[in-house]
């Protein structure tokens, strides 16, 4: 009698699976509309309230001093009742000369355009030149330095004698005082163009034009925007004093006629607005300089 094979089988024990666990990840928590607002108010109050506070502070202290017996100038509650009409309307014309801030600003402006322009793309060639070769820069620099101390309006009777005209020579003193430290900074860019960039450029077998415009180009436009700058704000102080010599419609014109009308709250108000519209300038230049260079020009 055969007995039942026996099962070979080994009961194996039931092992309980691991028990998962639920990790809650926290999600980055969004800003609210207010406290992003809130954020923005902050940096605006940083930022705008130090510059009023010390508006304040000074006109202040100007209606202080100018009210008092005896003062030469008048305070701002004076300069702003007197000139109120000429604020609120800029626009008149009333024929000749006598026009209002508007078309003097608009006067002085198309001067400045016309000779900065020609100062900007004279001075980012010959500072391209002088930075390339080593030629031009020991010939052109040491003139380059000794024409750049020239004052601006010691230049404003040889361009009267040579142009007979008072609009070209006011040009020209605007052209001769912003191009030198165009001149220069473009030629400070050239020569710090990085050895490696140079190196590279040689490796790959770059053309003289692919070499301009992918290496030379964004390595000195920095430098460049930075003489710009320079130049524009040169050029805004060069048409005002050019103005009040060669007469005509322009802003400098409108101060010297003022002073010769001895209306000084006049300008005072003239004044200020040539500090804002140079601010609007230099701000325009560095706006264009930082959009060309992606933030890499100095604000």
């Amino acid at each position: 009698m055969s007995l039942p094979a026996r099962s070979l089988a080994v009961p194996v024990a039931a092992v309980p699976p691991p028990s998962a666990k639920i990790i809650a990840l926290s999600l980055p928590s969004r800003e609210t509309l207010a406290e992003r607002l809130l954020g923005l108010g902050r940096a605006t109050m940083e930022n705008v309230l130090p510059p009023l506070l010390m508006l304040a502070i000074i006109v202040g202290l100007w209606e202080f001093f100018c009210s008092q017996p005896g003062a030469s100038l008048p305070p701002p509650s004076k300069v702003v009742s007197s000139t109120w009409e000429l604020i609120t309307d800029p626009f008149y014309d009333r024929g000749g000369l006598d026009k209002g801030l508007f078309w003097h600003l608009i006067a002085s402006l198309k001067r400045v355009a016309i000779g900065y322009a020609f100062a900007a793309v004279a001075g980012v060639a010959l500072g391209t030149l002088v930075g390339l070769s080593t030629w031009a820069m020991r010939g052109l620099d040491p003139i380059f330095q000794v024409l750049r101390t020239v004052p601006p309006l010691a230049w404003l009777p040889l361009s009267l004698a040579a142009f007979r005209d008072g609009n070209p020579s006011a040009i020209f003193v605007i052209f001769i005082t912003a191009i030198w430290p165009i001149i220069i900074n473009t030629a400070v860019g050239v020569r710090n163009i990085p050895a490696d960039y140079n190196n590279v450029a040689r490796v790959i077998r770059l053309s003289h034009l692919e070499y301009f415009y992918k290496i030379m180009v964004p390595a000195t436009v920095p430098y460049m925007f930075t003489g710009l700058r320079i130049g524009i704000g040169l050029s805004w102080l060069a048409i005002v004093a050019a103005e009040m010599l060669i007469g005509g419609v322009g802003i400098g014109f409108f101060i010297w006629d003022a002073w010769n009308s001895s209306l000084i709250a006049d300008i005072i108000v003239v004044l200020v607005y040539v500090g804002l519209v140079g601010f609007v300038l230099d701000r325009i230049v560095a706006f264009v300089g930082t959009l060309i260079t992606h933030g890499t020009a100095a604000n």
